[in-house]
């Protein structure tokens, strides 16, 4: 009777909240939400410009971006507890100003211990913001308008990373690398002003924290990061650095996993897997993410290494696949609860499926029209996948159980991203090497084919300069090959999330 009479307060609450205010606590979170995902990929170009400033090479480089998405992956799961510590208005004031001021201290750092230092300040303190925004919406919007709220919602969630690059490449060529991080400060002031005149939840209630669960999870989640960031540059299991962390991973994370389901704490409540729509979310948000993290980290790499395109070039043509999400969840918004939303997830990844089976017929020929085709289609896509899967996530959870599914699904929805690109990487890596060895392999001095090449050239097969040629081509070839495997890939892990959509639960009739 006390969770009914819950229910029917948070429902009653929702309603009574004007139009207005919940427009406004809208823009609040979904502005936070975009500044901190943006923080995640803003960076990637401007990595070249930091190794000279910071003195550093190209691997010790890559901890300004491993050391974010590390930290964000610690500290997420401690949301529901910190909300429930501090409340959820008091927790998203000090994670956003943390947040702001830690960016102010990435741009003045000197150093790759200073840079890394403040990335992992940063990203902790910006992990809350993604699980209390979409707790928020869930909370402000009656049921009946749930799925509106997550497709208001999805938008900053697939912006923000999306983009990030795109405004990343705007700012590190026209401005100073330092700016990528500045530029928060002033977002983050709207966002302050915002949070902090129209935010009034609360959500403060009895809790404790459990340190052996604390403990494993940092280990577990933490080493899990860093094996799946530097595995493929380190050859994996071949390095006794990276089979060490795994194995303490791996055993980490089993005990916090069963300490969770043993004690259903308010740290990292995996517990709440046993709803069914939850946890079948969570594998179909792991699984997507993969691919369309993949994806985001592929497909700049083929732009800019194989096809010699401009990094800025590069950053609008990847904006498309974001601004066409934005458009779909837009023009979808006020329908979104009229239809089912197992039917939008299908379509969705249908369209994945489609937009990167066009990827797979890549030349080296391509032009705009090949590359920004495929981008819109996954886009739209993206769009049709996001806001219903995170509606049916909700969909079976008691309201006091929405915070710590937020925490559960953002946790998925960053793993399952790390994975992808870990996965990615490691593929077209084996492939790239796999084709070189293919090509190369068939190149001999009683060649046919390559006689005639070197006399319609006025050559010698013996000759350097024809040499260095075939090896260009060589390279460029089994580069091109390694990439279209590599979509092809994806495309099939697209397909294969299809069927699991007939797992999920049918929403309840409890409308208000």
């Amino acid at each position: 009777m006390a969770e009914l009479a819950q229910t029917a307060s948070e429902e009653e609450e929702a309603h009574v909240m004007s139009e207005g205010a919940r427009k406004l606590v809208t823009l609040a979170v979904m502005l936070s939400a975009i500044m901190v995902l943006l923080d995640m990929t803003i960076a990637n170009v401007a990595l070249p410009h930091m190794m000279g400033a910071l003195g550093v090479t190209s691997d010790q480089v890559t901890w300004v971006l491993t050391s974010y998405s590390m930290a964000e992956a610690i500290f997420i799961p401690l949301a529901s507890f910190l909300a429930l510590k501090f409340g959820v208005r008091r927790l998203l004031l000090i994670s956003v100003s943390g947040f702001v001021l830690t960016s102010a201290m990435c741009g003045q750092a000197d150093g790759i211990v200073e840079m890394v230092t403040f990335r992992v300040m940063q990203g902790a303190f910006g992990a809350s913001v993604i699980p209390l925004s979409q707790s928020i919406m869930v909370q402000i919007y009656p049921k009946s308008q749930r799925g509106k709220a997550m497709a208001l919602f999805s938008v900053g969630v697939l912006l923000g990373p999306i983009l990030g690059p795109t405004l990343g490449g705007i700012i590190t060529e026209n401005m100073d690398w330092r700016w990528i991080f500045y530029v928060n400060m002033p977002i983050g002031a709207i966002c302050l002003a915002l949070l902090y005149f129209f935010v009034k939840l609360d959500g403060r209630g009895p809790s404790k924290i459990d340190w052996p669960l604390v403990i494993a999870m940092t280990i577990g989640i933490g080493l899990l990061q860093m094996v799946l960031d530097r595995g493929n540059e380190e050859s994996w299991f071949q390095s006794n650095e990276i089979l060490l962390a795994a194995i303490i991973s791996g055993i980490a994370i089993v005990f916090f996993v069963a300490r969770s389901i043993y004690t259903k704490g308010d740290i990292a409540p995996v517990w709440l897997l046993r709803d069914r729509n939850l946890a079948m979310s969570c594998i179909v948000m792991a699984g997507f993410s993969m691919g369309m993290f993949g994806i985001t980290q592929l497909q700049p790499m083929m732009l800019e290494q194989l096809l010699n395109y401009p990094v800025e070039t590069t950053g609008f043509l990847m904006a498309p696949r974001g601004l066409a999400a934005a458009v779909v969840l837009l023009a979808l918004a006020r329908y979104m609860d009229r239809i089912d939303a197992r039917l939008l997830i299908v379509i969705g990844l249908t369209l994945n499926v489609i937009g990167t089976y066009l990827m797979t017929q890549y030349s080296m020929n391509i032009d705009i029209y090949w590359i920004l085709l495929p981008s819109i289609i996954q886009g739209a896509g993206m769009g049709l996948v996001f806001a219903p899967l995170s509606q049916l996530a909700y969909a079976t959870l008691a309201p006091k159980d929405t915070i710590g599914g937020a925490v559960v699904f953002n946790l998925c929805r960053t793993i399952g991203g790390s994975f992808g690109i870990s996965i990615v990487n490691t593929y077209f890596s084996r492939i790239q090497q796999k084709e070189w060895n293919e090509l190369g392999g068939s190149l001999s001095l009683d060649n046919p084919l390559l006689q005639q090449a070197a006399h319609a050239q006025g050559t010698t097969m013996t000759d350097p300069s024809f040499l260095a040629q075939i090896q260009n081509l060589v390279h460029q070839q089994s580069t091109l090959s390694a990439f279209v495997f590599t979509f092809g890939f994806l495309m099939f892990s697209y397909f294969c999330l299809i069927p699991l959509l007939a797992l999920f639960r049918p929403k309840p009739n409890t409308d208000a």
